[in-house]
């Protein structure tokens, strides 16, 4: 991921911050606890696509 395109995106729903996962190759947004896929190095940025995070797992990315 472009570290200039991650500075500017945010999340579609809260416009709050998004964390990267690399691992996983997604975007995170610990607020409403959804995962934006990456796909081709392209985020996929939209909220039927984005995975909802469980809690514990949330809390073992240190969430809020």
């Amino acid at each position: 991921m472009d570290k200039k395109l991650l500075d500017i995106l945010v999340c579609p729903v809260c416009k709050g911050p998004l964390v990267y996962d690399k691992a996983r190759a997604e975007l995170l947004c610990k607020a409403d606890r959804l995962a934006y896929p990456i796909r081709d190095d392209i985020p996929v940025m939209l909220e039927d696509e984005a995975r909802r995070v469980p809690d514990e797992e949330l809390e073992r990315k240190g969430g809020s």
